[in-house]
């Protein structure tokens, strides 16, 4: 868990914001951030709305003056990294689209030059743990963090496609959404043929990001609020609930903290209406991931299987 509090002003100064999670866009709290100080985990902070632009790994200490690591005058998004205690594993490609020469990686490498030969990364697959991309060699220049999935170019889904309408899944489970950067409404898509997002899934017209989701074989575990910042009646979760309501006697879920395990929220109970992914990590408000809905009443977990 962590949590990091930024400042509008240089010197940790002007009104000031808590966050605990993910938050997509700095300036529903406050008109500009200048400074801030991570009292514990790990963050990355971008200086563009939903997690785009340069960004930079933050761990616990004090950063009076973003301009002075290199970053702009101002946060605009941030996202908490989970912890992550099992092992690592990247399979990186000199080209786009998983071509080229390609190597995998357990450990740190600080130039792929010298030990592999590489001219370039431009593509990635990272199957466990949380990554960090530099352009320079010796963990200099610019920084790009990466979480388990593929990563077929270091530009997102748009640079491949001016639209997308429909899909084939050949294997594995991902979640497409609606808007850049994983955002807005989502859905999982299973293994099967797609061939009208809107006659299917209720979406938009277009897609215009994806994630893959990653097998999970431990338990399952997460805390449900029923209001914002973690406040209000809370119930565990260790399995499936297809109604708060009947279950808790809970009017809604606004807020939550996952522990273990991979789940989906549902608008409405029996698992129906809009879906959101959740992985380990703390959802301090649900508005915060470009939801139209911000209010969920039944959880599913996905399984190895994606059933």
């Amino acid at each position: 868990m962590g949590k990091i509090t930024f400042y509008e002003e240089r010197n940790f100064q002007g009104r000031s914001y808590e966050c605990m999670s993910d938050c997509s866009d700095m300036t529903t709290h406050l008109s500009k951030c200048s400074s801030c100080r991570v009292e514990s985990g790990c963050f990355m902070v971008y200086d563009r709305p939903n997690f785009m632009g340069n960004q930079y790994f933050l761990r616990r200490g004090e950063y009076s003056d973003y301009g002075t690591f290199g970053m702009s005058d101002s946060i605009r998004s941030c996202r908490l990294i989970p912890q992550h205690r099992g092992s690592y594993r990247m399979r990186m490609f000199e080209r786009e689209n998983f071509q080229g020469q390609s190597h995998e990686l357990q450990d740190d490498c600080d130039n792929i030059q010298e030990r592999y030969r590489m001219s370039d990364c431009q593509s990635c697959n990272v199957q466990d743990g949380h990554w960090l991309m530099y352009e320079q060699p010796n963990y200099r220049g610019r920084m790009m963090y990466t979480s388990p999935g593929e990563y077929r170019s270091m530009r997102d889904l748009t640079s491949y496609l001016s639209r997308c309408h429909s899909c084939r899944v050949e294997s594995g489970c991902f979640m497409v959404y609606e808007r850049p950067n994983f955002m807005g409404n989502q859905y999982l898509m299973r293994k099967g043929e797609y061939s009208d997002y809107m006659s299917m899934m209720g979406m938009s017209d277009c897609i215009r990001s994806c994630r893959t989701i990653p097998t999970h074989r431990g338990s399952y575990k997460m805390k449900i609020f029923e209001k914002e910042n973690f406040s209000g009646q809370s119930n565990e979760l260790q399995d499936d609930c297809d109604n708060i309501q009947d279950r808790y006697r809970m009017s809604d879920c606004m807020s939550c903290q996952v522990m273990d395990g991979q789940w989906l929220m549902y608008e409405q109970p029996h698992y129906r209406g809009k879906m959101m992914y959740l992985r380990p990590g703390e959802y301090k408000s649900f508005r915060d991931m470009g939801m139209s809905s911000t209010k969920f009443m039944s959880m599913k977990r996905i399984m190895d299987s994606c059933n």
